[in-house]
């Protein structure tokens, strides 16, 4: 059954620990049939239930799942192959339209607005016990949320989008419980949730948004929580509209007890208006990072939500990172207040950016998809092909199994600093890897 692999152990630690290493070195293969527990337990020599136990503390890792009389299978995408690791070595000479990276001259200076922020902090230094959360960033932060039709709820800060995600996450939901993602979708987050011992029910997309029909199913069928990409949607730059946002709002009233995430991580980097969704359900969380308009090292996220999730985000980060530093919060007030980017002249010069590929595409009878953000999805016959044809073309793009599960095969192509004489070349080495592309340009599901 496992092909020559021993799962050794005596206590359920150390047979879980056996497990997840073969899973981690390759040992193990996605999908690969574990042993019956009363088997295992036979050949190891140890009680029924301390391998019970083992296989309890690997599901709640996500590393297997078990489907009672089917046994237990090692995952198809256990939290020990991160999608990470699903990338492009880009050799010298190669150009680099893979990294999803905002383009280095369109970020603002640090020096000044972290000077400013260490002289405040001299001045007026945060102590032990102090507020988590820069009265000033809570305020500008509050005012933006309630321009956009937020609803009003608790500030939180985070370590950037995935860290208040997880954070939400953690604060509802047990091992075992289901979410509704999106697919092709956020490749960091289709990791995050089988790492917390989640399962995932993919809801396709398409330039609008999550699909009704995929999100009532979904819930339906029981999922626990549902996450949105408002906007800058990765890797598909989608932006759910307003006759979208209706639609899903319909469906999420059938669900009142669901909890509801949205990521508008594109604020900033976006000129197209933000439809919320937030306040249909008990509990919810509209999450905004100042990584793509700022800088990814910032690593700060603004959450806010129902009061009983914001509190228990906050309590639980009390007892670990403690808090997102002030020093950072005040040196991003100083960025704002300063006018340190400006979101209009941003989203125009990647919208022209991503404009210039697309219609090159679509002159090649290539359909390709773009309405915000940095990237372009390129649905693909042949992904494989089409990234190694591209690489010996000079050109490295992102695999699309980085960002879906159960979407057809695509390839990601990051647009942030493309300039206009590459548009031609790269077009045709697409056209030339992939050959023509069936399907209209507002479907990709």
């Amino acid at each position: 059954m496992l092909e020559g692999y021993r799962i050794e152990g005596r206590r359920a630690a150390e047979i879980a620990a056996s497990v997840e290493r073969a899973v981690g070195s390759g040992e193990l293969e996605p999908g690969q049939l574990l042993p019956p527990m009363r088997e295992l337990a036979t050949d190891l020599g140890v009680n029924p239930n301390t391998v019970a136990a083992a296989y309890r503390v690997l599901r709640d890792r996500g590393v297997i799942e078990t489907a009672g009389r089917r046994g237990s299978r090692v995952r198809p995408r256990p939290a020990t192959t991160g999608r990470e690791f699903v990338r492009v070595d880009v050799p010298d000479g190669v150009r680099n339209v893979a990294s999803g990276n905002p383009d280095l001259a369109l970020l603002p200076s640090l020096a000044k607005a972290f000077a400013a922020a260490g002289e405040l902090a001299d001045r007026d230094p945060v102590l032990y016990g102090d507020d988590p959360v820069e009265p000033e960033l809570a305020r500008i932060a509050r005012d933006w949320l309630d321009a956009d039709g937020v609803p009003e709820g608790p500030l939180a800060v985070a370590s950037g989008s995935l860290d208040a995600i997880e954070r939400v996450l953690a604060a509802h939901l047990k091992p075992g419980d289901t979410v509704a993602v999106e697919d092709p979708g956020w490749g960091s987050l289709l990791d995050l949730i089988p790492a917390l011992g989640l399962r995932t029910v993919p809801v396709g997309v398409d330039d609008e948004g999550p699909l009704p029909d995929d999100v009532r199913r979904a819930l339906d069928s029981g999922a626990r929580a549902l996450i949105v990409t408002d906007r800058v949607q990765n890797p598909t730059g989608a932006v759910v509209s307003a006759t979208r946002a209706r639609a899903l709002r319909s469906a999420l009233r059938q669900h009142p007890d669901l909890l509801l995430i949205e990521d508008d991580h594109g604020h900033g980097i976006v000129n197209l208006p933000l439809h919320p969704l937030a306040g249909i359900t008990r509990h919810w969380a509209f999450v905004r990072s100042v990584a793509k308009a700022y800088g990814p090292d910032l690593r700060l996220a603004v959450l806010t939500g129902d009061e009983v999730t914001v509190d228990r985000v906050r309590g639980r980060q009390r007892l670990g990172a403690g808090w997102v530093s002030r020093l950072v919060q005040r040196a991003v007030v100083r960025l704002w207040t300063d006018g340190a980017v400006d979101p209009a002249a941003v989203a125009a010069t990647y919208g022209r950016r991503r404009a210039l590929l697309i219609e090159a595409l679509a002159e090649r009878g290539i359909a390709a998809h773009g309405i915000s953000g940095l990237n372009v999805w390129v649905p693909v016959p042949d992904e494989t092909g089409a990234v190694a044809r591209l690489l010996h073309a000079g050109w490295a793009v992102a695999p699309g199994a980085r960002f879906r599960t159960s979407a057809p095969p695509g390839i990601r192509i990051t647009t942030a600093t493309l300039t206009e004489a590459e548009a031609g070349p790269l077009a045709n080495a697409v056209a030339m890897a992939v050959g023509p592309g069936p399907g209209p340009v507002g479907s990709y599901v």
